[in-house]
Formats: C-alpha cells, structure tokens, sequence
C-alpha cells in the first residue's frame, strides 16, 4: 500500500510540474511583451488585414496574394476594440499557446528535452520574436506546419490514429486559411509521403484540409478577381513574377533587420549576425546522421523536407526577400537541429561531453545575444516609422483632411489608416481607382494626394495645393479648407 501511494504522489507530481515545452512557451510571451516591446502602431500589411473588419478606417485594397485568415484571427478583439495594446497581448499570448501545441504534438517522438530547446531556437529568432505578436500570416503558417507535420508522423508510429488525423486535417485548413500557397509548400512531403505508403486516409485528410482552408480564397478568386487562374497571375505580378530567382543572397542582408528588402541592394551583414544561418544546414545534416543511426530516420527527414520545400519559393522563385517569409523553415528545422545539438554534448552513449557543452552553451548565448540586439533594433525603427504615419495624420487633420475623406499615392494605405480615411491607388500594386473617381470623389469629401519628397504628384493633384512635410509631399484638393470640416 505504501508503494502505490508513493507511486501514486509520484505520477500526481510528474503531471503538476510544467513541462519544459511550457516554460519556453511561457519565456516567449514574456520576451515579446516585457523584453521587447511590440510596435506602438500597426504596419502596413497589419493594416490591410485589420481594417477589414475594425471601424478606425474604411477597409483598406485586399490584394491578390493575401488571405482572410489573418483578419479572422484577430476579429476576437479587433471587431470590437481599437485598442492596440490589447490586439498585442492577445496575438502574444496566442501565439506563445500556438507554438506550445506545435512542440506537444511531438512528444513521443522526440525527447522532451530536444523538442523545449526546437522551441527556444525558433522562439529566440529576431524574426520570431518581432512577428509574433503582430496580425501578420508568417508565424501562423509555422506553427501550422509543426503540428502537421508532428500529427502525420505520429500517424506513421501508430499513436492516436484519429486524433492525430483530425490534426492533420486542422492543421492543414488552419495554413492554407493564413496563405494557400504557402500552406501548399510546405505540405507537399507530406502529400508525397502520403501516397507513398498508400495511407489514403491520411492522402484524404491533408486534402480535405486544404481544401478547406483555401475555399473562401479560391472562391474570392472567382467573386472579385476574374478567376483562380489569374488571381494567381495577378499574386505572381505582384510579387514581381515568380520564376527562376535567387534569393538567398537578398535572404541573407535581411537578416540584418530588415523587414522587407525590396529591392535588395547594398552590403551582406556583419557574419556575427549571418553565422547561425550557414550553421543550420551542416546542423541539420547531423541531426539526419543521427536519426539514421538510432533508426528512425522518417521522423527527422519529414520535417526537414517539409522545411526544404517551405522555404523553396523564397529562396529560388522570388526577386525580393522578408525575414518572415521563411518562419515556417525555420520552425521545422529547428526539430532536427535540437537534436543534432544534443547529441553534439551528450554522445551516443548519453555520457556528458564538457569540452563541447560548453562550446555549444557560448555559442548559443552569443546567437541569442544577436537575435535580441537586432529584434529592439527593428522594434525601435519600426517604432519610428509609425510615429511618422502618426504625425503626417496629426497635420491632414490639421489641413481639414478628417473623415470621411481619401488618400492617394505614396504610402496612402498606413497614412489613410492613421488618419481614418478610405485609400486609393491610381497605379501600383495596390491600385483600385481612377484619376477620374479621385476627382469626383474631392467634389463630395476631403482628398489629398501623397507623393515621395521631390517626386511627381499623382496625375489628378498635379494642380493641388501642395504643403512640404519631412519625407513626404503632400497635395490637397482645392476643395477643402484648412482647419474645417472640408
């Protein structure tokens, strides 16, 4: 009796302390929210996907290549408040929960320890942490690829065959609801390993995930853009036109910080910044030497395939680069990473090797130290550039450009938002008006034009009152007044 009641405390202890897997995710939520604090206004991408549904400003021009997903993951908070702290504590929180369900999902084909340090790799990445709590599809196409790909393996061991299915299923719709294409990438070893091993089962789960996930942007496709066909096209024109790109170059100097390197030019970073990038693959080729050796090879090979594939439009189709862009990679590859480093310090016998622990533990604090000095070096320029949009609102008011009212030309999205106004391009990626709209709209509501410092106005304002502000010209419609209502 007496050794089932220890046993018995023994087992209700074990399950009372948090996992290791926890503790990191806990560690994220406080890095992003107390650490590093997230951008005091919302981007521009953040913009178009909250203002579909929040009441600050018109909706702004959904363009082909994005998704709905976004915007539903913030409608919980952004359909009834404009609070922006709150937006950044909720998609924290959710984001550190998210990546804590993508680590369980492994558990039992991994060791505890290997999966809680995958997740402090990936979680301690600049990019990682600087997009996690932003309304941005990146992060959330990661974690969504973990749990699939952790959910199809465990399939193949034979764990919770249903479960694990549903999972698979879930996961998958959740990718392609945040970018289909994207979501098509990085299940495509799985789509191949599925038919492999003729496991129609799990053939017919992934696609029915897809399927799913993709629906409402495939029929947008045939509603707003003319068919699948050419909202394609029109996503390929907009990212310049995929095709055969390097892009690895352009990868490697936004590894630096910068958000989107469009077009890419200038230096590569210092190689403190890009040495942990050129350590990944050598890494991840010994995490499959010692998967092969302990015999289950499947289970790292999957993910790094899925990270191979996830990562290949960015590197090779694409002629720009964002950071974010390979979120998804970088989640999958941390797996086989974590393990060829534990075995790095531990040997195959389990037997603690110093000399190497303490090389591995230096190297690891000084990548962190990097990832975190450029992560507050991005937060504090990007800071910066919200606050410009903030003031630029701060002066159309002061010109009588107030709601209702448009914006048009350079950077009119972010400006619009700030200021509470509709936006409209007369060219560009984003165009969805006409100089002949613009001017008709001006004879109804305040309009101004923006336009880069020194550049040409936009055709409809070339005769507009134009005003000097620092980065930015702007033209104002005849029609209003400054200081009224317009």
């Amino acid at each position: 009796m007496a050794d089932s009641a220890s046993a018995t405390r023994a087992t209700a202890l074990r399950l009372a302390r948090p996992s290791a897997a926890a503790l990191v995710a806990c560690a994220f939520t406080l890095v992003q929210l107390v650490l590093l604090p997230p951008p005091t206004g919302l981007g521009w991408d953040e913009i178009v996907y909250v203002s579909q549904i929040g009441d600050h400003a018109p909706a702004a021009f959904f363009s082909a290549p994005r998704a709905r997903g976004v915007t539903l993951l913030v409608a919980p908070v952004a359909s009834w408040s404009s609070s922006l702290p709150l937006l950044r504590v909720y998609l924290a929180v959710l984001a550190a929960l998210a990546l804590y369900l993508g680590l369980r999902v492994w558990r039992g084909l991994f060791p505890e320890r290997v999966l809680a340090t995958a997740g402090a790799l990936f979680a301690s990445l600049w990019v990682t942490l600087f997009y996690g709590p932003q309304a941005m599809p990146n992060y959330w196409v990661a974690v969504g690829a973990l749990v699939c790909a952790g959910c199809v393996l465990r399939i193949r061991a034979g764990h919770a065959g249903r479960a694990a299915l549903w999972g698979v299923a879930g996961s998958a719709a959740f990718m392609a609801l945040m970018r289909p294409t994207d979501a098509v990438w990085a299940t495509l070893p799985l789509l191949v390993l599925a038919l492999a091993v003729r496991r129609p089962r799990l053939l017919a789960a992934l696609l029915a995930g897809l399927a799913a996930g993709a629906a409402e942007w495939v029929i947008e496709a045939y509603v707003s853009y003319g068919g699948l066909a050419e909202r394609l096209a029109e996503a390929s024109r907009i990212q310049g036109g995929l095709g055969r790109n390097l892009a690895v170059a352009d990868q490697l100097r936004g590894l630096a910080g910068r958000t989107l390197c469009r077009p890419c030019t200038g230096d590569l970073p210092n190689p403190l910044i890009t040495a942990w990038w050129f350590a990944l693959p050598l890494l991840a080729a010994s995490g499959v030497l010692v998967a092969v050796r302990a015999r289950r090879a499947e289970r790292t090979l999957v993910p790094l395939a899925c990270a191979l594939t996830a990562a290949f439009p960015y590197l090779f189709m694409i002629g720009y680069a964002a950071p974010r862009f390979l979120l998804p990679a970088y989640a999958l590859i941390a797996i086989p990473v974590a393990d060829a480093l534990w075995h790095l310090v531990r040997g195959a016998r389990g037997t603690w090797r110093p000399a190497v622990a303490v090389l591995v533990a230096l190297g690891l604090a000084g990548h962190l130290a990097v990832q975190l000095a450029v992560a507050r070096h991005v937060a504090e320029r990007t800071a910066d550039d919200r606050r410009d949009w903030a003031r630029t609102a701060d002066r159309l008011h002061a010109l009588g450009v107030r709601p209702p009212c448009l914006l048009t030309g350079f950077e009119a999205i972010p400006i619009a938002y700030y200021t509470g106004c509709a936006s409209g391009n007369t060219r560009g990626h984003n165009a969805n008006t006409t100089d002949a709209a613009v001017l008709d709209t001006a004879r109804r509501i305040p309009v101004a034009a923006l336009s880069p410092p020194g550049g040409d106005p936009p055709r409809h304002a070339r005769t507009w009152t134009p005003h000097r502000l620092p980065g930015l010209d702007l033209y104002v419609a005849p029609e209003v007044r400054e200081g009224g209502d317009g």
